[in-house]
């Protein structure tokens, strides 16, 4: 179990993660859900000021390799919309991180920013932008998403200098059918082509539900077709943690009740050069939140083993060097908090045996 229990009640946090981002991108696709509320209580924490934790998990090499850090920013969408990015970055600069993921260019940030300004913001804080988050697919023809503006958003994630650019959007366009995830593959082989004439590559990041199975073949699993059906020089993948865990305790069992179990790290040890970027995403294994199975929490305080993780990604070709490891939660307690806590206990680890 953690070793910070918290409390947080949400009926469907999924729901609320994805229609929120959505919003915050503007996209107008997805299906209508009902209001969903939660509630925390707040641990006791350090100054946000402190910087990463080195102390204890042993004396071995870092578990984290160096200048790989990032945050999913939309973690910290309060503090941009009301401190602005430059305090943002100035405190991500303070907890020791190296890079950040866009989920959209402005957050609700006071006053405009250009692309250019941001992209200089950015940097003046030592932070890297290693990718965004842009939505799919939407029914409005002037939406900004993948499907309505491919050139303008790959121009965007240019000007920005972003070496990554993708979705957090599901292949959902055409339905749960074998064919209609083969579509979406063809869809975003085509992304990806674009996006490496400009120097960038383009990802999909994953919620849990991409672990189910076709509604016409229930013996296959979706996201086994979008590995298949994507040419892995194109299209590449933004492995959630927690989702992905989240996914293997609601889909390790077939609609005819035949087991069907997995482990979300042997997708990437099968093929690591697919997944470039992480999110670092803790919960707590509780089965009272239905359906999911986890209640998400800051990183080190759920059940997640980040350190057996990261420790068998290093160990691939070019392990320590070739992947990007992003901390995230979607509706922390205090995101500045969670942050720090998160950085820090990342820092922390250590190889065992070293």
């Amino acid at each position: 179990m953690s070793r910070t229990r918290r409390t947080e009640a949400a009926a469907d946090p999924e729901l609320v993660h994805r229609l929120s981002r959505r919003n915050m991108l503007g996209v107008a696709a997805g299906a209508t859900a009902a209001a969903l509320l939660g509630t925390a209580a707040t641990p006791a924490a350090a100054s946000p000021a402190a910087g990463p934790d080195t102390r204890g998990h042993g004396h071995g090499r870092p578990v984290l390799p160096p200048g790989r850090l990032g945050i999913q920013l939309y973690s910290l969408r309060d503090k941009v919309a009301t401190l602005g990015f430059a305090a943002v970055f100035a405190e991500l600069q303070k907890y020791g991180y190296d890079e950040v993921e866009y989920a959209g260019y402005g957050q609700g940030a006071a006053g405009p920013l250009t692309l250019a300004e941001l992209r200089r913001l950015t940097r003046d804080h030592g932070l890297r932008p290693i990718g965004s988050h842009v939505g799919y697919y939407a029914n409005d023809p002037t939406a900004y998403t993948f499907a309505q503006n491919l050139d303008r958003v790959l121009d965007d994630a240019a000007a920005l200098g972003l070496p990554h650019i993708g979705t957090a959007s599901g292949p959902w366009r055409y339905g749960a059918t074998v064919d209609g995830w083969k579509r979406c593959a063809e869809e975003f082989n085509r992304y990806g082509a674009e996006a490496r004439k400009r120097g960038m590559k383009f990802y999909q990041h994953n919620h849990s539900e991409e672990f189910s199975f076709a509604t016409d073949r229930p013996d296959v699993r979706l996201y086994d077709v979008l590995l298949a059906e994507t040419d892995p020089d194109l299209v590449h993948l933004e492995m959630d943690v927690f989702w992905a865990y989240v996914g293997r305790h609601r889909y390790s069992i077939r609609p005819d009740g035949t087991p069907a179990p997995f482990d979300p790290l042997d997708y990437v040890l099968a093929q690591p050069h697919r997944f470039p970027l992480f999110h670092v995403k803790d919960g707590d294994r509780d089965d009272s939140v239905v359906p999911y199975g986890y209640r998400m929490t800051d990183v080190g305080d759920g059940d997640i083993d980040y350190r057996r993780f990261i420790s068998a990604v290093n160990r691939t070709h070019h392990g320590r060097h070739a992947h990007h490891w992003q901390t995230e939660r979607d509706n922390p307690v205090d995101s500045l908090s969670f942050a720090r806590r998160s950085s820090a206990h990342l820092h922390s680890l250590r190889e065992k045996g070293r």
